[in-house]
């Protein structure tokens, strides 16, 4: 049986004090009280607690500064312990220090009661699944992420961070350059929660204009605008008890940032047109290609909503980083193409492996993928060859030669991978031919081609 979970709640406000101490009481934690910075020292020092409710003042002045000096300090002798900060709606921004401090999270007064217990769990859960001395395996299970192809040690990274982050209802931000497979990441997390059989609504954020922004997240009753013909469901909703995957946060226009905000506090809302509030419990995946903390120093991006999605990141690497995957997930790819459109199985020659690790991929694996199925479709041989990706690549189709500046660029390679196989090989050219994947009638004519000269022959 699970020992019950001990909670301080720190606040100079017998009001605040009784509905807290009721409404955690209720829900089956253990309520300690302190209403003063020295008792609230005291009892860290003193007793071991799952979590702190700490709020911001506890004098006359409103500043907050006693609420961080407080969190400074009981960091100091607890790093581990998780404390949400408790604040009016003017102090977010005091929060928003704090948890640059170390705080886990905060809620703001009035506080929403099933919102603030999601909060609590989420934080406990997430301290006992990164406590010192917790190992999590850098591999992966035959049957686990099946659409999330590679065995680099970033991406196994990535997985124990999914593992982990899952089963709790943690905001989570995926960053990444475009193309590298950020919607597959929010999608894994969605799978691996206990919300896998409800909605994962994907909300593409730079796809809605400022003007929309209400109607589409929020839903509107019927008469609300002229085109406004019957009620409409808004996103919030249709991903209620489920997940919402909002790609793209960085396009968010400042004034729907304000909204989207003021959802995310307290996961309440309204339908455009009607007063009448609606509550959801949603958990909430955001992504972007952008580097938000350099938007927030620019004034572009709120740093309140920064860290209201920001409690777990997730940074997916670009795919040259990942040079070792390139021929899995080309392999994959090349399967996939060949049952989607019908035809034959291709596979790579050793060469062709060689330069698709050698490109640089500013579109990453969106752009190989596509890179993959074109060459596919246009390519005749059972082997593809580095001429045909660069043919493809220069034309999107196959054309009768190259520019110069192309040809020179495949000889070159094509000159240095001969004369690095015959090395390795010892200028045998049977073994060579095989290692490269060609014929040795064609490694001949390649060797002429380029004036390769043979120390010795076969």
């Amino acid at each position: 049986m699970a020992a019950i979970q001990r909670i301080l709640i720190c606040d100079d406000d017998e009001a605040v004090r009784s509905s807290l101490g009721f409404l955690l009481s209720r829900n089956g934690y253990n309520t300690n009280f302190a209403k003063q910075p020295e008792s609230i020292l005291r009892h860290i020092s003193l007793e071991n607690f799952d979590l702190v409710l700490l709020d911001m003042n506890y004098s006359a002045s409103t500043t907050g500064e006693e609420g961080l000096s407080l969190l400074r300090e009981i960091k100091l002798s607890k790093p581990m312990l998780p404390i949400i900060l408790i604040t009016a709606w003017g102090s977010v921004e005091l929060a928003v220090k704090g948890i640059k401090m170390g705080a886990s999270d905060f809620i703001v007064k009035p506080w929403n009661n099933n919102q603030l217990l999601k909060i609590i769990e989420t934080s406990i859960s997430l301290s006992e699944k990164v406590s010192p001395g917790k190992k999590f395996k850098s591999t992966r299970n035959e049957n686990e992420f099946g659409s999330i192809i590679g065995n680099d040690t970033k991406l196994f990274d990535i997985l124990d961070v999914i593992k982990r982050v899952a089963p709790t209802n943690a905001p989570v931000l995926i960053t990444g350059e475009s193309g590298t497979g950020k919607e597959l990441i929010a999608s894994a997390i969605h799978e691996y929660s206990d919300r896998k059989n409800r909605q994962f609504v994907k909300v593409n954020l730079g796809g809605i204009p400022a003007g929309l922004f209400e109607s589409e997240m929020f839903g509107y009753k019927k008469g609300a605008f002229t085109d406004a013909k019957r009620d409409h469901e808004g996103r919030f909703e249709r991903a209620n008890t489920g997940t919402i995957f909002l790609d793209e946060i960085g396009d968010l226009a400042s004034s729907s940032q304000v909204k989207l905000l003021r959802v995310l506090q307290d996961q309440t809302f309204e339908r455009l047109g009607s007063s009448e509030s609606i509550s959801v419990d949603v958990r909430v995946i955001s992504a972007t290609n952008h580097d938000l903390y350099s938007m927030v120093s620019r004034g572009s991006f709120r740093e309140d909503l920064l860290y209201r999605i920001n409690l777990i990141h997730i940074e997916v690497p670009p795919l040259r980083e990942r040079k070792n995957d390139i021929p899995l997930l080309a392999g994959f790819f090349i399967g996939q193409a060949a049952k989607a459109y019908s035809i034959p199985q291709r596979r790579l020659s050793p060469l062709a492996e060689e330069w698709l690790c050698n490109q640089f991929w500013p579109g990453n694996v969106r752009e190989l993928r596509n890179m993959i199925e074109r060459t596919v479709l246009l390519t005749r041989e059972e082997q593809i060859l580095p001429e045909d990706f660069i043919l493809v690549k220069k034309s999107g189709s196959i054309r009768n030669g190259t520019s110069s500046a192309s040809a020179a660029t495949l000889d070159e390679m094509e000159r240095n991978m001969i004369q690095k196989a015959l090395e390795e090989c010892g200028n045998n050219i049977a073994r060579t031919s095989q290692k490269l994947g060609i014929g040795r009638a064609t490694l001949y004519r390649k060797i002429e081609k380029h004036g390769i000269h043979l120390d010795r022959n076969e």
